[in-house]
């Protein structure tokens, strides 16, 4: 339950946050429910949203669905790229100290969207350029955004195996080992991809939260490691080879001070504090 001081302006909020994670359209009801609000409260507000474009109504299904208005502030969203200001700077020193590719992204659905890469000298491209979308479940930095969501809207995002995209096999197949792996990343401060995006790399993501503690954004680290199962003479071995699992943990140990230091320093810089 929410204890804003302007409850009708955060229910609005909540309404609109709501749509916008919708795979499409819903009835009142269902955003009554889903959001513990009354449903004349709720058939308050969306008419009000409506008059004003930021929702329409799809009289024949009785359902709701964003509007035109929304839409307009997510393009003012891009065109003014406040995380993008704000996290460059701090990724650019971020990689400088590293001397390794370092990424910034938000959460959008099931996808994570990168808003800034900024790539170490003499590294291998990435495939996070900016404005790029991969599966969240897949990549550290989604993983991170996942980790410190509510379980609610964790399992609204992934109700069925098939919104668990695999990329050659790689990543959770169910939703238990997402919510358990996910829970290792909430346990540790940070999560981990290990060559599911691109085969000898790994990266190593961490949250970056807002005033209100939400996930606001993921910062990552990209590095090199032997590929899983690969022997330290490049050839395939049964079991992972122990240089490769000490190179993981090594790198780990390393970057992820200075990883978890940016993301603070964002946070801060996201509310306004110093």
């Amino acid at each position: 339950m929410s204890t804003s001081k302007v409850p009708a302006a955060d229910a609005t909020l909540r309404i609109l946050q709501h749509l916008s994670r919708q795979r499409g359209p819903v009835p009142a009801s269902t955003i009554a429910t889903a959001l513990d609000l009354p449903r004349s409260t709720v058939y308050h507000l969306l008419t009000v949203l409506v008059e004003r474009s930021f929702v329409v109504h799809i009289p024949e299904e009785r359902r709701y669905g964003l509007g035109l208005a929304a839409y307009e502030i997510s393009s003012g969203f891009s065109r003014q790229q406040p995380l993008t200001r704000l996290g460059a700077p701090l990724l650019a020193k971020l990689v400088d100290r590293l001397g390794e590719s370092a990424h910034l992204a938000v959460l959008h659905g099931t996808d994570v969207l990168y808003l800034v890469e900024e790539r170490a000298p003499r590294k291998p491209s990435l495939v996070t350029d900016v404005g790029v979308r991969l599966p969240a479940h897949l990549t550290a930095s989604g993983r991170a955004l996942l980790s410190a969501l509510p379980p609610a809207q964790l399992r609204a995002l992934y109700p069925d195996k098939t919104s668990l995209t695999q990329r050659d096999g790689r990543g959770p197949q169910s939703y238990r080992e997402l919510k358990a792996l996910l829970a290792e990343s909430m346990r540790d401060g940070y999560a981990i991809e290990n060559g599911e995006i691109t085969p000898g790399l790994a990266s190593i993501g961490v949250v970056v939260r807002d005033h209100a503690g939400w996930p606001a954004a993921g910062i990552a680290v990209t590095f090199p490691v032997a590929p899983p199962g690969a022997s330290a003479a490049g050839g395939i071995a049964s079991l992972p080879d122990p240089s490769a699992l000490h190179n993981l943990a090594s790198s780990i140990a390393t970057i992820l001070p200075a990883l978890i230091q940016t993301a603070q320093e964002l946070g801060r810089r996201i509310h306004g504090t110093k």
